[in-house]
């Protein structure tokens, strides 16, 4: 199990990274707790480092959803709001990074499940297309569509972003 951690903590790290925007040690704890509970139920057939990022995934999202993640964030939103009195512009830059990071990720959890999963695997986990429809078991047209559809929805969502 060591060697396991070892050899994957620079990946779980970096989708932990890409989820919240910044390294969070108590997230990736959960994921090596979450793996060696899980453990019994990996199937050699698949690849040991997709079956670890879906885990890593899996976690953060559950996170996110998690009570102590929205105390978290209400203590950070009222964090903000007193750094903002005297932010120097490198600062401002950050928190706007981060606040744009978080809006994406919201906008992408409140996409439909199958269009979620999809972005997901394609974005976060880096899967290609024809990995992840062996992965869902659907066929690349499908994969693609739903990608389409989701990129559509979310361009919609966060338009606001670019200042549309």
């Amino acid at each position: 199990m060591k060697n396991i951690i070892e050899n994957n903590k620079s990946g779980i790290r970096a989708i932990i990274k890409k989820f919240t925007g910044s390294y969070n040690d108590d997230i990736e704890q959960a994921v090596y707790i979450k793996i060696w509970q899980s453990w019994k139920d990996y199937r050699e057939s698949g690849k040991l480092k997709q079956w670890i990022g879906a885990i890593t995934a899996n976690v953060c999202r559950d996170y996110f959803r998690s009570k102590q993640h929205k105390q978290n964030d209400l203590l950070i939103h009222d964090d903000e709001v007193l750094d903002a009195v005297a932010v120097e512009p490198q600062q401002e830059k950050t928190l706007d990074a981060k606040q744009r990071q978080k809006a994406i990720l919201k906008a992408v959890d409140s996409l439909p499940r199958k269009m979620r999963q999809v972005v997901i695997l394609f974005e976060f986990e880096e899967l290609t297309y024809e990995q992840i429809s062996k992965k869902i078991g659907q066929p690349v047209g499908t994969v693609k569509s739903r990608l389409f559809n989701a990129r559509k929805i979310l361009t919609e969502k966060l338009n606001y972003l670019r200042g549309e």
